[in-house]
């Protein structure tokens, strides 16, 4: 009888200690990681993302493939790998898919991807995406792309390197993450189109997106204040997504969020034109970072000087929030709308 109650009393403590350890994980507070997102870090990278030697990023170039290699060593640097099941950080894209919509004559390009296994629930995945390329050079003049989109290129860095701090220290995602770069937005989302179309994670196990497309700056309607940032696209499938966004928002990064462009009737239509767009069509849900359109939008005066950096780290930090809560909850988001 005594070794029974030994018995039961030892499982008793090893199943206490064991829901313990689950609960401290389960509850513990990102906001040691998403600290370690720097606007000086940010601002280091994206110096050398839009810097002249890149020329403006123009998709399949010579200096948007040095822009992606850059890329790669960062997270060859921070020990985070390409994708199991793949052979290295590209994601090919041909010639002939590039060009068979609006035939632009662009050459082969390629998506980047890095990945971080999930502890728990490792065939569900989180993706987090943000375009690389922009327009290149015109009339001899770069077109630098520091905001749109070396931004949100730069968020993925540090967001990566943030979450791969966390797992180093026993805290990794319960759930994959998959950083996307994805190449071709500016000549009609075929970048994101391509992976929707040939991903490497099934679809069905892919539980969001969360899209950073252009973070660095501020517009004519926040003039007054960079403490802001859009949001767009995250109640349209998952009511659950978007009380997500709102909810880490107001808990640990206190941005004043904006759904003006998220309205049904936006002129702008600005929901169907970045990348997130592709996975959302294919039933995933998805929101799009945004700080807005500005005076050197897709102009040569979108350098690297005029980013806010303060701004940018905060809305990175927001994206990094919502992919850790995303990552780390009981059950993935349920899709219940259409």
């Amino acid at each position: 009888m005594k070794k029974i109650i030994y018995f039961l009393a030892f499982s008793c403590i090893a199943s206490c200690q064991s829901t313990k350890e689950t609960a401290t994980k389960s509850l513990f507070s990102p906001i040691k990681y998403s600290n370690t997102i720097t606007a000086d870090e940010l601002k280091t990278h994206l110096y050398i993302v839009a810097s002249d030697s890149m020329e403006g990023r123009e998709t399949g170039s010579i200096g948007q493939k040095k822009a992606g290699k850059y890329l790669i060593s960062q997270y060859q640097k921070d020990k985070i790998p390409f994708p199991k099941g793949t052979q290295n950080y590209y994601q090919h894209i041909p010639a002939a898919y590039l060009n068979a919509k609006n035939n632009d004559n662009l050459p082969d390009s390629e998506n980047i991807w890095a990945y971080i296994e999930g502890s728990e629930k490792q065939d569900e995945v989180i993706v987090i995406s943000a375009h690389y390329d922009h327009v290149g050079k015109k009339d001899n003049s770069i077109f630098y792309g520091a905001d749109d989109d070396g931004s949100g290129t730069v968020a993925l860095l540090e967001i990566a390197e943030a979450f791969q701090l966390a797992k180093k220290e026993g805290h990794g995602p319960k759930r994959s993450i998959l950083f996307l770069h994805v190449t071709g937005e500016e000549h009609g989302l075929h970048g994101s189109r391509y992976y929707s179309e040939n991903p490497l994670f099934p679809l069905k196990n892919t539980v969001a997106d969360i899209n950073i497309d252009m973070i660095g700056r501020r517009d004519e309607a926040h003039a007054t204040s960079n403490n802001y940032v859009y949001l767009i696209g995250a109640d349209r499938l998952s009511t659950e997504l978007d009380q997500i966004c709102t909810s880490v928002n107001e808990k640990y990064v206190h941005l004043n969020l904006d759904y003006k462009y998220n309205a049904l009737n936006d002129p702008n239509n600005f929901y169907r034109r970045s990348d997130h767009y592709n996975f959302a069509k294919n039933g995933i849900p998805s929101v799009f970072i945004f700080n807005g359109v500005h005076a050197d939008y897709h102009r040569k005066t979108d350098t690297p000087d005029k980013i806010e950096y303060d701004a940018l780290a905060k809305r990175a930090q927001l994206a990094f929030n919502i992919a850790w809560e995303l990552a780390n909850r009981e059950n993935r988001i349920v899709v219940d709308k259409k």
